[in-house]
C-alpha cells in the first residue's frame, strides 16, 4: 500500500462523527441525570456512588469526621497542661537527662530555661478537666470531650509534621487521612466532594496541597480546597457568555471522548476524570447552596459567632456542619500561626491571645450543634496541631517556646469516644508521657476503627508493594472508646 493510501485510511480511522461518539458512550446529558436519579433511587439495580469504596471491616461508631487542625502546633502548656513543678521550676535549666539524645527546633538545651506558663487554668465540668482562660467556651464543654494528653510525633519541622499528621509520612507522595477514608468507605454525597477542606488565618498551611491530597488513590478521593470568598470551588461555574445549551454540549463531547478512551485503554485514571466531571456538573446547583448562611437562624450564627459575609474560622465552622449534614463524610478545617517561638508578632502573649479568640467559640459551638442535631453520636470531631511546645523558653524578644515532638495534647468529641474522658498523663513538667503514649500511627489506626475500618485491612497495591496508612505501625487504643 502505498505512503498516500496508508494516510488516506488512517484519517478515516480518526474521523469519528459526534453523533457517533454520543450513541458508543451514551453519556448525554440526559442519560447521565436519568442515571443519577436510579442510583438514587435504587431503580433498575443500579448502586449509589461509592468512589470505590472497599467498605466496612466492623460496625462503626463514626459515620463522618470533622478535624479542626490547628497548624503552627499550639501550646498545650498555655491551653490544655497546667503544671505545677515546671511553674516552681521556672528559670532553671532541663535536667541534662532529659536533653539527651532529644531532638529540638531552635533551642540550644544547654542555654534555654525551663518555662512556666502565665496563664490561668480552671477545671470544669464534673470531669474536672483542666483548660486555660484562653479557652472559656471550650471548657464550658469539657465534659463533652475525650482528651489525648501523651500523643508524640517524629518530624519536628513544620512542613513534615504536618505531613506526618495528616498522611502517617513525613516525605510528599502519600495519601491523606480524608483520602484514605474515602477510598475505604465511599461517598455518600452525590452533588458534593466526599472530602472538603477549608481554610482560614493569615495563610495556607506549610505542606499545602498534599496535606489533603489523593496520591496514588483514585483522584476522586482527593480533597476538594472550598475558598473563603467568591466562587467556593475556581472554574465551576459557567465562564460568562456561555449558555447552559454551549456548557451541555462541550460536556457532552468531552464525556463521549473520555469513556471512548477509557474503554479502548482501560486507564481508571480516565473513568475517574469522568467522575469528576459529573461530579462538578451537579455541584454546580448544589454548592451555591451549602455556603449560602441566609437559612440560618440568628441564633445559630450567634452560637458559632459568625459574620456571614466575613471569611473566618467561624464560618467554616458552620460550614462544616452544613457540609457533613448535606453528606460530605470527611471536612478538615485548617487555622494558621499558631507557631507561638517568641518573635515580635509570633508570641505567647497577643499573638496567641488572638487565636485563640478566633476559634475557642466556634469550635465549641460545633460540638453543640452537632449534639442539637443528633450527630454527634457518630460524628468524630478532632481538634489539635502537628505537635506541641517544649517545656523550655526560647531564648528571643518574647515569651515563646520551640517545637516539641514527644508529648502534646489533642481533644477528640463525639463519634464513640468517651465524654469527659482524659487519656494518658505527662511528667511533672510535661515533657514526656509517663502512661497512655500515642504516636500518631495510633491516633490514625484509633480513628480508622471508629470508622469502622481495620487499619491493617486497609491496603492500597502499589508497584508490588501494598501501601496503608498506618504502613507497618499503629494500634488501636480501645481505652478512649464510650
Amino acid at each position: 500500500m502505498s505512503r498516500s493510501n496508508q494516510e488516506s485510511t488512517r484519517q478515516r480511522r480518526l474521523r469519528i462523527a459526534r453523533r457517533d461518539v454520543l450513541r458508543a458512550s451514551a453519556s448525554g446529558l440526559g442519560a447521565l441525570a436519568l442515571g443519577d436519579a436510579f442510583a438514587r433511587d435504587g431503580v433498575a439495580g443500579l448502586a449509589p456512588r461509592r468512589q470505590g469504596a472497599v467498605g466496612l471491616h466492623h460496625a462503626p461508631r463514626a459515620k463522618r469526621v470533622v478535624w479542626l487542625f490547628m497548624a503552627g502546633a499550639p501550646s498545650q502548656l498555655e491551653l490544655f497542661e497546667p503544671k505545677p513543678a515546671l511553674q516552681k521550676l521556672d528559670g532553671e535549666p532541663l535536667p541534662p537527662s532529659l536533653a539527651t539524645g532529644r531532638r529540638f527546633a531552635f533551642i540550644d538545651p544547654a542555654r534555654s530555661k525551663l518555662l512556666g506558663t502565665r496563664r490561668r487554668f480552671e477545671r470544669h465540668g464534673e470531669s474536672g478537666a483542666p483548660v486555660s482562660e484562653l479557652l472559656p467556651h471550650i471548657g464550658k464543654i469539657a465534659d463533652k470531650l475525650c482528651f489525648l494528653r501523651g500523643v508524640q510525633g517524629k518530624e519536628i519541622n513544620h512542613g513534615p509534621a504536618k505531613l506526618f499528621m495528616n498522611t502517617g509520612h513525613g516525605l510528599f507522595g502519600r495519601p491523606s487521612f480524608g483520602s484514605w477514608s474515602l477510598y475505604g468507605l465511599g461517598a455518600e454525597a452525590d452533588d458534593l466532594p466526599g472530602f472538603v477542606v477549608l481554610q482560614s488565618g493569615p495563610r495556607g498551611p506549610r505542606g499545602g496541597a498534599p496535606l489533603w491530597g489523593n496520591a496514588f488513590l483514585p483522584s476522586a478521593c482527593s480533597g476538594t480546597p472550598f475558598r473563603a470568598s467568591g466562587d467556593p470551588v475556581l472554574d465551576l461555574g459557567t465562564p460568562e457568555g456561555i449558555s447552559d445549551a454551549a456548557q451541555g454540549e462541550t460536556i457532552e463531547l468531552i464525556q463521549g471522548l473520555d469513556r471512548l478512551t477509557a474503554k479502548r485503554m482501560g486507564e481508571r485514571s480516565i473513568a475517574d476524570r469522568v467522575e469528576t466531571y459529573e461530579l462538578a456538573h451537579r455541584m454546580q446547583a448544589s454548592t451555591p447552596d451549602v455556603i449560602d448562611l441566609n437559612s440560618e437562624s440568628k441564633a445559630t450564627l450567634d452560637l458559632y459567632g459568625v459574620d456571614p459575609d466575613a471569611p473566618s474560622f467561624a464560618r467554616n465552622c458552620l460550614l462544616a456542619r452544613r457540609l457533613l449534614q448535606r453528606g460530605s463524610r470527611f471536612v478538615q478545617l485548617y487555622h494558621t500561626d499558631w507557631d507561638h517561638h517568641g518573635d515580635p508578632n509570633n508570641h505567647l502573649g497577643g499573638p496567641l491571645e488572638a487565636r485563640c479568640r478566633e476559634v475557642d467559640q466556634a469550635s465549641a459551638a460545633l460540638v453543640r450543634d452537632l449534639e442539637s442535631l443528633g450527630m454527634l453520636e457518630d460524628t468524630l470531631v478532632v481538634w489539635g496541631g502537628e505537635f506541641g511546645r517544649t517545656p523550655l523558653g526560647e531564648v528571643r524578644k518574647e515569651l515563646g517556646r520551640d517545637h516539641h515532638v514527644e508529648a502534646f495534647t489533642l481533644w477528640m468529641a463525639g463519634g464513640g469516644v468517651k465524654p469527659g474522658h482524659s487519656h494518658g498523663q505527662t511528667d511533672e513538667i510535661g515533657f514526656a508521657p509517663v502512661s497512655g503514649a500515642m504516636d500518631v500511627h495510633d491516633v490514625h489506626a484509633t480513628m480508622l476503627h471508629l470508622l469502622g475500618v481495620n487499619h491493617e485491612r486497609l491496603v492500597y497495591r502499589l508497584q508490588g508493594r501494598d501501601f496503608r496508612l498506618t504502613d507497618v505501625h499503629g494500634r488501636v487504643v480501645s481505652d478512649i472508646f464510650a
